[in-house]
Order: C-alpha cells, then structure tokens, then sequence
C-alpha cells in the first residue's frame, strides 16, 4: 500500500487489510427478541393518516413519515434526543438501519422539522393512537388512572426572568409620572389634552400630535452634535417618546405575562418555578413547565403540559382532554393531596367518575398534635340537627353568616362562618384561639370558623373510600406507577430539559418521551412475562 493513500478523500483505496464478508442483511444481524422489532411492528400497527396530513409531498429515496416517527421514537427510547446526535445514529447504528429499510439517512434539519412541524401539530392524536392501541391489546385497564405531576426545565436561559409584579409597580410609577409631565407640558405649551384628570394612551397620543404640530407651526429644527443646546420642547418630545416607548413595553409584558406571575424572554411559555432539584439549597427559580402524567398498568396514556406551579388546576383540564381523545373513559381517579380540592371533588363527580384522592391533611391527622389540638373544628362536637359546633369548654358556635370566594379558575365555594356566643373567661382560650399576629388583644378576641359543608362532606366521602382494601391498593399503586413513570423518565431516560421551546413543541416532547417509554414498557413486560396486568397486589400479613 502506498503512504499517500491515506491523504486521499476516499477512504476506502487505503481498505486493503480488510475482506468483504457475509451476511450482508441487516435484519440477519438484529436479535429476535431486540426492541426495535417490536417498536417497528407497533408503530405499523398505528393510523398515522394526520401525521401524513401535515406533508405537502413526499420525496423518492426519502425516510417516510412512518419510518421518521420509527426512528425518533427508537431514538428516545435509547436517550438520543439531538437532532444531530439522531443524524449520526442513522449513518452508524444497524437498528435505525433497519427501521430505514435501506433508505438514506435524514439529516439533522429533517429530523428537527419533522419534530416541530409534522409531528407537533398531531401530538395528542398520535399519543392518543397508542393508548386506544394498548386498550384494544389488553395491556391496560382503562379502569384506573394514577395521575401526578413533575416539573422539568425549559430549554430557556436562566436569567431571563420577567416579574409580572415587578412590571406592575414600574407601570405605577410611570403612570404616576406621567401625570405630571402631562400637567407641565399644558401649562408650559398652553394647551389642553386631558379633561377629567385621567391619562390614558389616548391622551399622549394627543400629546405627542400637538408638540410635533407646534414644531411645524413654530419651524424650529432640532439640532444635534457637540456644543448644541437642546431646545425645551425638544425635551418634552423626547421625554415623551420615552415615556410610550417604555409604556408599550410595561403594557407588552404583562400581556405576555397573562394570568401567570413571571415568564421567560426567551422562552415566553415557560414560567418561574421552584424544583426540587435546587444543587445551590437555595431556592431558585428556574424556567420550568408543569407536566402531568396519567399512567394506567405503568404506561402513560395521557399527559398534559402548562405553566400551572401547583397541581389543584390542572387536574380538570387534564381529564377533560384526556375524555375527547381517548376512546374509552376511565371510572377511578387516583390522585394524591395535592388535587384535593371542592371544584375537583364535584367535576370527578358530576362525570361519573370515582375519586381516590387522599386529603390534605391526612398524614398530619394521624398525629398526637392534630388530635389533641383543641382549636381546630374536626375536634370539636357538632350538633347537626342545630348546626352549632361545641368547644372543649362547652360553649356554643353558632352561625352568623356565609362567605363566598372565589378561586382563580372561576369557582364560587361557599362557607359557613360560626362564631362562640361568648369567649370571656374561658379558661381554654389561649389554645383555642391561635394567631400571635393579631393587633386585637386576645382578651377581646372571639373564636370563628369557617366551613364549607360541601368541602367536608366530599372529603369524608372520599376518605372512607381510601380507606377500604381497594382504596389502599389504589393508592399504593399511584406512588408506584405515576411516580415511577417519572422516575423511568427523569432517572433511566435521562429527560430532564426540554430541547425545544413554546407550548406546542414541548407538549410534542412529553408526548415523544412518552411514547418511547410506552415501548420499552411493552417490551420488558413481554420478555418478562407479565403482559396483561395491570396493578401490584398489596404485602399480606403473615
């Protein structure tokens, strides 16, 4: 062999140490039981007529949408999330061969285009295609969902943060300064722009039009340079446009802000929130998307992303876009304290569904402290047929008057307030009235309470069913699947930023990493044996 070979763009005049050998099929190669077989005949399995939907035309001698979704799922099921780490994947790896079927490899801008533009707009259909698939297969229920939530990181910077409090108070003062510029410039000019001490847009508009109107008028020109003094209504002018210019931002950031306390600049969606995966212990806020995940025999079959911090709101969303997708309808809901809410209580309910959520104060009800805290109402006796509330000392509450609020969501909750007919010299009144903050002396304080009858009841309600052998099955098996699906994701998968940004294309994520956990689930319950079941059995005491 010549040396110079090796200086030459084609390699292969310098292969002469090795020889062609057989077998030259992929599919040869690849074991029987491997999981890109399984993922290859599940995913033909599927209706992808709306993935299909979204191409215009579909080059020869090209990957087919079939087989790109084939190989960003094969992808994800083996931690390659990079469009450019996919790309070299296909060109070195014989498992993306094969799901190419000979066909050359797409690049890294294809495969980012198909995750963004063909396969986002058609997220939910395609999750929603495999969960009716896996109900059809028998290997879930479709009796029980187990529903929880995580946060995970945005692909946003870390200190792009936008304070929607922050942005009001500046917007308070800049209106507040307005104000002022607005009444020295009618006095000094001799014009008038606002008539009932309001200023609004309209009125520095008007503004602005009557100063360039005098200028025109007057023929002053504006002169810049070293040396050159600023005329006066050159100043109110630039003052001006100062002013709109920083009033259209405060007004542009809080429109974007929404009904959310922060976002990020660089990815507008994602929303200021405290992770539990703090490496400084300090607290910081990280731009982050809440997702939930529905997990029925340990596979996702719904999820849902959005900027909520807590999970009380989410839960109704969720199960309503979880209802229109999917082709059956599930009758338990397995959630834990943090969905305990009235609104959740009653929508689980007027859906004909059954809830298990295990109540706020469950763990801490079970405590010496709880039980023998004697300001609290669940310790106090409750006369039903009076509807009064009897103290430790014997002293009546009784009702004078119902509250209602409001919550951010919309719903009206009702409560009843009672109040201790009197707490003069009770000897139980330093435990019984809690609250050192107080500017009232406790002397002259009286003890209230506030119920919503509705709230306790559906509580109780559900408490009892939690508490039965189904309940705790159940719940055992919420800390086990819904929690484990996150564990699988974050800890196995290794997911735990988002690569792309905007709701749609990290709602398309969640649903790709999903999807490929659904896979490898499938396949390690058939090598396993133990496809078609759906929950763990409680320990049995010897």
């Amino acid at each position: 062999m010549q040396l110079n070979n090796i200086l030459h763009k084609n390699y292969t005049l310098a292969q002469e140490f090795y020889q062609l050998k057989l077998p030259l099929d992929i599919d040869s190669i690849i074991p029987d039981n491997d999981s890109v077989r399984l993922l290859s005949q599940f995913v033909e399995e599927m209706d992808l007529s709306k993935l299909y939907s979204t191409y215009f035309r579909i080059r020869k001698n090209s990957a087919t949408p079939r087989q790109m979704l084939k190989i960003m799922l094969y992808a994800y099921m083996n931690r390659k999330y990079s469009a450019r780490d996919i790309e070299i994947a296909c060109h070195r790896d014989i498992n993306f061969m094969f799901l190419l079927e000979g066909l050359p490899a797409p690049d890294h801008a294809t495969i980012a285009r198909f995750r963004t533009l063909h396969f986002a707009p058609f997220a939910k259909e395609m999750l929603a295609e495999m969960s009716d698939l896996l109900y059809a297969l028998g290997e879930i229920s479709g009796k029980n969902i187990f529903i929880d939530g995580t946060k995970i990181e945005s692909c946003a910077n870390k200190y792009t943060f936008v304070w929607k409090k922050a942005v009001t108070k500046n917007l308070a003062k800049l209106l507040s300064k307005l104000a002022d510029f607005v009444a020295d410039c009618e006095e000094q000019y001799g014009i008038k722009v606002v008539y009932q001490n309001q200023v609004s847009l309209h009125h520095l508009k008007r503004l602005r039009k009557k100063l360039y109107r005098i200028k025109k008028e007057e023929n002053i020109t504006f002169v810049h340079g070293i040396g050159k003094r600023k005329s006066p209504l050159r100043k109110s002018i630039e003052q001006l446009e100062a002013h709109l210019e920083k009033l259209k931002e405060y007004t542009q950031k809080l429109y974007k802000c929404g009904s959310r306390n922060s976002y990020s600049k660089t990815d507008l969606d994602a929303t200021f929130m405290r992770m539990k995966e703090d490496a400084m212990l300090n607290g910081q806020l990280k731009p982050t998307y809440n997702l939930q995940h529905g997990v029925d025999a340990q596979y996702i079959t719904w999820l849902t992303t959005g900027p909520e911090p807590t999970d009380t709101t989410t839960l109704i969303p969720f199960l309503k876009d979880m209802e229109s997708h999917l082709s059956f309808k599930y009758q338990n809901i397995v959630a834990d304290s943090g969905y305990e809410s009235e609104e959740n209580y009653l929508f689980i309910e007027e859906n004909s569904q059954i809830a298990f959520i295990k109540p706020a104060n469950y763990e801490i009800s079970k405590t010496r402290r709880y039980k023998t805290d004697i300001s609290r109402r669940e310790n106090m006796t409750y006369d039903e047929k009076e509807d009064i509330y009897l103290c430790k000392a014997g002293k009546r509450l009784t009702v004078t008057g119902l509250k209602r609020s409001k919550s951010k969501t919309g719903y009206v909750s009702e409560k009843t307030q009672y109040t201790c007919e009197d707490c003069s010299r009770c000897e139980f009144k330093k435990q019984c009235i809690k609250g050192n903050n107080s500017k009232i002396p406790l002397e002259e304080r009286t003890k209230r309470l506030e119920v919503s009858k509705i709230f306790q009841k559906k509580r109780s309600e559900d408490l009892e069913r939690i508490l039965t052998e189904e309940g705790c099955k159940l719940r055992m098996n919420r800390s086990i699947q819904a929690e484990g699906s996150f564990a699988n994701i974050k800890g196995d998968m290794s997911f735990r930023r988002y690569l792309c940004r905007g709701k749609k294309n990290v709602l398309a994520e969640s649903i790709l990493v999903a999807m490929a956990h659904n896979i490898n689930k499938l396949d390690h319950k058939i090598q396993n044996g133990s496809t078609g079941t759906y929950l763990f059995e409680l320990k049995k005491e010897a």
